[in-house]
């Protein structure tokens, strides 16, 4: 069946047994997305690309039933049966990619058939029998064991099976306009067992060749080779890096998989098969710690576990000056990335609320606490979303977004912020009619290079614009963090510019003081008493230095709420967790700008 360019959409398109009915259904389909208005000054849209079904290893090992296509129906906002009971996302998402591990991809299932060759092989009757006793023992086995040994050749009929069930439920679930799906499945080289190397691949179209998985290769270079294979043959692909916190420092090294020091090769192609990473997620964000930026104040957000991972190449900041100092050295900068957030969720269903998201959330903290004894079972962080910037919900425009890099994460609310970066923005350009096409007109969204230095233009300036999540807590501040070469080594600084309530910075330190904290931890609630629901500034780098290579990002932080697990308590009557914060003061990260001496 001939393929259109740009992909099928609609409920049935893709899936050739519906013969003649598939034709209409498709072309109705496409006529309906180029129907769809596109907004010239893009609109904000949230996702998921980081999620596993029952399709993957782990996530049948942890109990999960729950299938591709009742995956998109929930992220669509539909009700599904979720361990005896009807489960409904509180919003839908706009866009959201299955990425089920492309090992033993669907041959889990097979444990419950006893006639399959998995179930009759000797790992999988170890396997069924350590998931008979309990999940986390069954999790042990399958950590034990992951890649040491082929299973996918014990059932590869089963793998390929539940390949083309992943491709026929993203083409089934699109819905033009509405809701976007991605074809996709996370590569998961494991070192030592514990450390993550781990990419998700995400399609730009409707069909997709089989996954690329760590039993065909451990090595990031030999995944991009599969990449640019697809590419020549005209399938599209990105690859996306999950977890650098708990990489061993291996993410954001200075050396390629053989330990040689990147070179300009290995840094083109990085830069260009791997444009975003992700920055935050139920493990762990990635941004910073305190270790790594002490005059950050707010560095220490959300780190239940590191797995005893090195601090240094793990976090996301550090790849931003390090990219810096490779780029002097071999005129490329490897780690030129956007950032976008994930719930890495083994349930099946894509949850960002801390209700009901508390409950699965806590069986997920104490499956990962029987695996690894670091984490703490109140631990984990809540689920985080993508935001992309996008003309309109289609898959090729919110791809797009993903290869331009105008993308932004929240740790899990729904957040809207903006960031413009240019030579020449009028001190009033927020009481301009429409701002945000004046914005585009004379500078560069997030993602993007910033032009030409002008003779005349001492400093650059960033135009940031940030609003509050409809249902969660005001805005406490927009700062912006810049990164920049010094030497061989790079410098960092955090901009507080913009900020609620009338506060004045310390004239000592130059810190804006605290909000202050509504939060009351017998009830779990907080009130929107303080704080902004809007804030919004033009800011100039007044410490500039047209010689020096220098990256800059946005971090909006909202007022303190009650934290997940201060939730779960009160609502079980038990006493507060004492290893994790009552509060937390939810965020969003943009991805950066780049300036470039001489650009």
């Amino acid at each position: 069946m001939r393929r259109f360019a740009g992909g099928f959409a609609g409920q049935i398109c893709g899936t050739a047994v519906f013969g003649i009915l598939a034709w209409a259904n498709c072309a109705g389909a496409l006529a309906d997305e180029r129907s769809i208005k596109e907004n010239p000054n893009r609109e904000a849209y949230y996702g998921d690309l980081h999620l596993h079904t029952s399709f993957s290893f782990d996530a049948y090992i942890f109990g999960s039933r729950i299938t591709p296509d009742e995956a998109y129906r929930f992220a669509r906002g539909e009700p599904v049966e979720y361990e005896g009971h009807s489960v409904q996302r509180r919003s839908p998402l706009d866009f959201l990619a299955v990425t089920d591990h492309s090992e033993n991809i669907g041959v889990s299932r097979r444990i419950d058939d006893p006639s399959s060759a998995f179930a009759r092989s000797e790992t999988g009757k170890r396997v069924h029998w350590a998931y008979s006793i309990g999940a986390k023992e069954g999790a042990k086995v399958f950590m034990d064991v992951e890649f040491e040994k082929d299973y996918q050749q014990l059932d590869l009929g089963a793998a390929k099976s539940a390949w083309q069930a992943e491709i026929d439920a993203a083409n089934r679930n699109y819905r033009p306009g509405k809701f976007t799906t991605f074809i996709a499945y996370e590569w998961s080289p494991m070192v030592e067992v514990r450390y993550h190397l781990h990419r998700n691949v995400i399609f730009k179209g409707d069909t997709a060749p089989f996954p690329f998985s760590a039993i065909d290769s451990k090595k990031p270079e030999d995944l991009w080779s599969y990449l640019e294979s697809n590419r020549q043959r005209g399938i599209e692909a990105l690859a996306v890096p999950h977890n650098p916190n708990l990489s061993n420092g291996l993410m954001y090294g200075w050396n390629d998989s053989e330990g040689r020091p990147i070179d300009e090769g290995y840094a083109q192609r990085r830069a260009y098969n791997e444009p975003l990473s992700e920055i935050s997620q139920p493990k762990g964000q990635s941004e910073t710690l305190p270790a790594l930026s002490p005059n950050d104040e707010f560095a220490g957000f959300e780190q239940p576990g590191t797995l005893n991972s090195a601090v240094h190449g793990g976090y996301v900041r550090e790849a931003y000056g390090r990219g810096l100092v490779i780029a002097k050295d071999t005129g490329v900068n490897p780690f030129k990335f956007g950032v976008v957030g994930a719930s890495d969720l083994h349930t099946g269903l894509s949850l960002s609320e801390a209700e009901p998201f508390g409950d699965m959330m806590k069986t997920m903290a104490v499956t990962y606490k029987g695996l690894f004894p670091e984490y703490s079972e109140y631990g984990q962080a809540t689920g985080s979303l993508t935001g992309v910037w996008a003309e309109r919900n289609t898959r090729d425009s919110i791809y797009a977004a993903l290869r331009r890099k105008e993308t932004f994460a929240t740790s899990g609310t729904r957040l809207k912020f903006r960031l413009f970066g240019g030579w020449q923005f009028p001190q009033d350009l927020f009481r301009e009619g429409d701002w945000v096409k004046a914005a585009y007109t004379r500078g560069v969204p997030m993602g993007g290079d910033l032009p030409a230095r002008p003779r005349k233009s001492e400093a650059p300036q960033f135009a940031v614009w940030a609003l509050k999540d409809p249902v969660s807590g005001n805005l406490d501040r927009i700062q912006i963090v810049k990164v920049w070469l010094a030497g061989k080594d790079y410098g960092e600084q955090v901009f507080d510019v913009a900020y609620s309530d009338h506060r004045q910075p310390e004239a000592n330190t130059g810190r804006v003081p605290p909000v202050g904290d509504t939060v009351d931890t017998r009830t779990a609630t907080y009130s929107n008493t303080i704080g902004s629901t809007e804030l919004h500034a033009i800011w100039r780098d007044p410490r500039f230095d047209p010689a020096v290579p220098a990256v800059y990002y946005l971090r909006v932080l909202e007022i303190p709420t009650p934290r997940w697990s201060t939730i779960q308590a009160i609502k079980a009557g038990g006493p507060l967790p004492s290893d994790v914060p009552a509060s937390v003061q939810q965020r969003g990260w943009s991805s950066p700008i780049w300036y470039s001496p001489g650009k």
